[in-house]
């Protein structure tokens, strides 16, 4: 068979051809280049085998690869460009039979260096190599035992190019800015160079993915419902390479159009050591759904068409507002899994946002409608609700994604952004109390406690890349901690309102925007233990966590660890200003007791409280408060 013949010789040529050749002068003396050197590979066997042992300069750890698959690398990452002379295979038993020895300038595209079928394993020194790239990889292509490839080391000789070594600088605020069930799409801040930045390497794990030009990056062809990691590198001509940035981890939405994060799902973990009730996670995840379900007869309407949904509130000064609605949006995205209709819901309630935009500014939620469904009072904006609508708008992007009927992460970053522009006060960076809130007007300097979501600050700040948002968390953590040092030093309590946000934060006299007691602990302020608690349990923040304990320590003492004495109504020094009981009091206090790792029998009586409370039909606010801190106290609340 003469054809036979002939391809034998040629395979033979070329791997003649890429065979290195005996020592050339002074290759051997090279220095070696690829010790400690950033190391990936396409599988490792188990933990304890990683690539980095394969560079690590001892022959007592190795590199393994998954066990009975062909092909299999091991990649080092050099740094910059280097004319490589010399590459040294120490082989651990599985070795390879058939391999190249390639190059790279960017980890993508390799150029064969050397090739062999004929591998037998020990010690392979390859000298006499003429080739240079960033990258180096040792690619097997058939395996020498039944077993897979392990390297106890993989050295590289030669020397790199000079001049420009300075590397770029570390890419800031790498972050997720859509996800699909296959695709991640990823953002992050220019890096610096003496130079130019000519490319970022994006790395999923500790696989290069891509090399980008710009700043942005999609990965496709993901698996639904899974968890990806990922970091940027900034590169330059020269080939040095910066630090990896600060990695962010996204999930692809599930399959076949359903929530990315289902309703007790659980994939999204609180930081360690936060409580939750006692019982069986189904057991607790049940009670939300089933007071879920007497919220949603309670509140949720389908009024004068338009394909709307609204949250009515009956206990309000009008049949609509928008922090219902807020509530509303926040609530149907996070129990989608559990209710088949939650988009539909959430759908509805967008559209009703939309349909009642702002006087002020459009891009924000009028604040009250009436029976007629017809925005009132002057039609402005009113900050709690707009916080909440935002939120839930990113919720529903991560749960849905943005390719629907309504484009969920455009409507959140234009709801984001007039925020920033019309409710947050540029000089102190605290949030006033809606968009209507001038200069000229007397309460310009006016902020209302139950509005610091630390949470959704963190959601913005990802979700628009804005480093605004870092400043404005900071200046409300800062200004809670002045408030209980100075005016609750043994309480923790905040009041409803604080004026004077531009001088010296103060608990606000009677009668700023509501009541005598909007100086203190009263029918705003009663969510604060909840607010704080959600970014304390979620983040692990240590300002939250201190603020948070702060109230749960004093309310337990109060009390004496009975529920049913947790007033409506305090003074800032504890002093209690009504009696009775309601869940807009006594539920938000569970959420703090989660940050304290003594206070799970607390933290359980609060609980059975709730569940022995029947919902009050006429309070949306008490039940969709305590609706919240069940979803927040069963480790069901998520930031997106």
């Amino acid at each position: 068979m003469p054809h036979v013949v002939r391809a034998m010789a040629a395979a033979a040529a070329m791997v003649a051809a890429l065979t290195a050749h005996p020592a050339a002068a002074g290759s051997a003396a090279d220095p070696l280049l690829s010790q400690g050197r950033p190391a990936t590979a396409s599988s490792i066997e188990a933990a304890g085998f990683e690539a980095a042992k394969a560079v690590d300069g001892s022959t007592t750890t190795r590199w393994a690869s998954a066990e009975g698959r062909d092909p299999e690398w091991i990649s080092i990452d050099l740094g910059t460009t280097a004319a490589i002379s010399r590459v040294k295979l120490n082989w651990e038993a599985a070795y390879a039979k058939s391999y190249k020895i390639q190059t790279s300038p960017n980890g993508t595209t390799w150029t064969d260096l050397y090739a062999t079928t004929t591998g037998n394993g020990a010690t392979d020194d390859l000298t006499g190599l003429s080739g240079s790239g960033r990258h180096i990889r040792m690619h097997g292509t058939a395996r020498g035992t039944t077993y897979g490839y392990s390297l106890w080391e993989f050295e590289v000789y030669g020397t790199q190019a000079s001049g420009d070594t300075t590397p770029p600088s570390t890419p800031a605020n790498l972050r997720s800015t859509a996800t699909t069930s296959s695709s991640v799409s990823l953002a992050w801040n220019a890096s610096t160079d003496n130079v130019a930045v000519t490319g970022y390497d994006v790395y999923r794990g500790a696989t290069l993915v891509n090399t980008a030009t710009g700043t942005t990056f999609t990965d496709t062809g993901l698996t639904p419902a899974t968890a990806y990691t990922y970091t940027i590198r900034a590169r330059d001509a020269a080939g040095n390479t910066s630090p990896a940035s600060t990695p962010v981890t996204a999930t692809t939405q599930q399959g076949g159009g359903g929530p990315a994060v289902p309703f007790g799902s659980h994939a999204i973990p609180y930081a360690p050591g936060m409580l939750k009730p006692s019982g069986a996670q189904a057991t607790l995840d049940q009670k939300v759904i089933d007071y879920y379900k007497r919220w949603k007869t309670a509140f949720l309407r389908q009024n004068c068409g338009n394909g709307w949904y609204q949250v009515i509130s009956p206990d309000a000064s009008h049949p609509y507002v928008a922090e219902a609605q807020g509530y509303g949006m926040v609530i149907s995205a996070t129990m989608a899994g559990a209710d088949p209709d939650a988009k539909k819901i959430f759908d509805g309630l967008t559209k009703w946002m939309i349909d009642h935009p702002s006087s002020i500014n459009p891009d924000l939620l009028a604040a009250e409608q009436n029976d007629a469904c017809q925005s009132v009072n002057g039609s402005d904006g009113a900050t709690d609700g707009d916080m909440d609508v935002a939120y839930g708008l990113l919720l529903a992007d991560r749960q849905w994604g943005s390719n629907g009927t309504y484009n969920y992460k455009n409507l959140a970053v234009r709801h984001i952004n007039a925020i920033k522009k019309d409710e947050l006060n540029p000089t102190t960076n605290l949030l006033k109390l809606g968009d209507w809130s001038s200069p000229s007007d007397h309460r310009y300097y006016v902020s209302r406690t139950s509005d610091w979501m630390t949470d959704h600050f963190r959601a913005f700040r990802k979700a628009t890349g804005d480093p605004i948002w870092d400043t404005v968390r900071n200046a409300h953590q800062n200004v809670l901690a002045s408030l209980q040092s100075t005016y609750a030093p043994n309480t923790g309590l905040l009041p409803d309102f604080v004026v004077d946000t531009n001088t010296s934060p103060r608990p606000s006299p009677g009668e700023i925007l509501e009541t005598p007691n909007d100086g203190k602990y009263w029918w705003n302020a009663c969510r604060v233990p909840w607010r704080i608690g959600a970014d304390a349990v979620t983040s692990g923040d240590a300002k939250s966590l201190t603020a948070a304990r702060k109230l749960n320590t004093w309310v337990k003492s109060k009390t004496g660890g009975d529920p049913g004495k947790i007033a409506m109504g305090y003074q800032l020094n504890g002093t209690q200003i009504s009696s009775g009981s309601d869940a807009s009091f006594f539920a938000p206090f569970a959420v703090a007791a989660m940050t304290d790792s003594g206070s799970q029998v607390w933290l359980d009586a609060l609980w059975n409280k709730m569940l022995a409370t029947p919902i009050d039909t006429g309070s949306y606010f008490g039940a969709s408060i305590q609706l919240q801190v069940m979803i927040t106290a069963t480790h069901n609340h998520w930031v997106p």
